[in-house]
């Protein structure tokens, strides 16, 4: 495959197709179109030749080694294609790879690992270093241990693992969350997500512990981590008549569900119920109205994540690494001053 092949595939000009993978300088090319050249990347198996741009400059020392491989592993999502959060980390990981002369070989998911297809994949391991997603539990951390000499980890849950990690700390994140809701003049603050061993619920309990606020048990949803859950979980909590004034979400998308609850019910965001999350994807602030969320750096994580797992590949440490990453609140439309709950019986 030549850069060419990949231009006329994509509908565009070799130089924007060179400046895309190679990310030189700034690339004019939509979010669109670079989604567009990767996809045509990975599907083709096209490699960088970086010893031949080196020999074509006349540079003696170029490398003619094979290129490197790494995979992808999705630890707590089935469809690797469409998560609004690990997907653009993959993508980010893929990128950084590829200037560095690896290639992202495949993706797979910890649903998947026992699918025959995926397991002739990861047990005939033709990869130098695998990038794990998201929280894994111990079972998934002895197949990782038993199939891959290098791992690198990124998520918002620090793992109990001797691996290089890349973390931006969800447990932080969400007591920043709650504390800007505090400090609307919110004391009835619901939760809606996942609650066994989840750091992002544990810092709302903490958080509201600090205050000194009482969680009642009515305050808590149990639900997945999606919009289905979101919408499921806050439906739940207003047909028991839940009186919070705000709710806090894990991640977006489950937020964005809750608010399609939340308005359905009758519900004004944020006259009668602020809604706030973590994440900040791209759809977050094209809502009506636009989620207020906590920004998590994923392109950066990304980037992080593959330097991290290339440098630990060819010898450039030995000790399990730990990084944490900066997040800060993008202030949007969704939060506002508490308000006693208006009951159900006065809605329109």
């Amino acid at each position: 495959m030549t850069l060419k092949e990949i231009a006329t595939q994509a509908g565009v000009s070799i130089s924007t197709v060179s400046r895309v993978i190679n990310k030189s300088g700034r690339c004019p090319a939509s979010k669109e179109v670079q989604d567009r050249i990767w996809e045509i990347v990975r599907q083709t198996g096209y490699t960088p030749n970086s010893s031949a741009r080196q020999l074509k400059k006349g540079d003696p020392h170029a490398d003619t080694s094979r290129c490197h491989a790494l995979a992808c592993l999705f630890a707590r999502v089935e469809d690797t294609n469409t998560d609004n959060f690990f997907s653009p980390l993959a993508r980010s990981i893929e990128k950084e790879a590829f200037r560095h002369n690896y290639i992202l070989k495949y993706t797979f998911s910890a649903f998947d690992i026992h699918h025959p297809g995926t397991y002739r994949l990861i047990s005939d391991n033709h990869v130098d270093g695998v990038a794990v997603l998201g929280r894994c539990d111990k079972q998934l951390l002895k197949f990782l241990k038993q199939y891959f000499q290098y791992v690198v980890y990124a998520g918002l849950n620090s793992l109990d693992a001797r691996y290089d990690q890349i973390i931006c700390d969800g447990y932080q994140a969400a007591v920043t969350a709650i504390n800007h809701l505090i400090q609307l003049g919110h004391r009835k603050i619901a939760y809606i997500g996942e609650t066994e061993r989840e750091d992002r619920y544990r810092g709302y309990l903490d958080a509201l512990s600090a205050e000194n606020i009482t969680v009642y048990k009515g305050y808590v949803s149990n639900v997945t981590l999606s919009s289905e859950g979101g919408y499921l979980g806050a439906k739940r909590l207003l047909e028991q008549n839940c009186d919070a004034t705000a709710y806090f979400c894990p991640n977006d998308m489950t937020a964005i569900g809750a608010m399609r609850a939340i308005q359905e019910a009758g519900y004004s965001i944020p006259g009668d119920i602020s809604i706030i999350s973590i994440d900040d994807i791209e759809t977050a602030q094209y809502l009506i109205p636009m989620l207020t969320t906590v920004h998590i750096p994923i392109e950066e994580m990304g980037q992080m994540a593959a330097k991290t797992l290339i440098d630990r590949i060819e010898g450039g440490h030995s000790l399990p690494m730990k990084i944490n990453l900066p997040f800060y609140i993008a202030n949007r439309e969704s939060c506002g001053p508490a308000h006693p709950l208006r009951p159900r019986e006065e809605l329109d």
